[in-house]
């Protein structure tokens, strides 16, 4: 793995953890603000933000492991 190749799973975990965090963001805005009358939006809304967790954590654990590689071949 190159520098390029490793700058480009780094961007990519940022990007997923940003996304992430939004979707948390918004879970928590429906929770302070406008439940109990948006209830139905819970569902679709949790799956949202544990579909984007799961994305950064895939990422995340191809960083780790290239940086683990690279770390080998140091």
């Amino acid at each position: 793995m190159n520098a390029d190749e490793l700058k480009a799973l780094q961007k990519a975990v940022r990007k997923a953890k940003r996304r992430a965090t939004e979707k948390a963001g918004e879970m928590h805005d429906l929770v302070e603000d406008r439940l109990p009358v948006a209830y139905e939006e819970i569902p679709g809304l949790a799956q949202e933000t544990y579909a984007a967790c799961v994305a950064w954590a895939e990422a995340n654990e191809k960083l780790q492991a290239a940086e683990a590689e690279l770390a080998e071949v140091s």
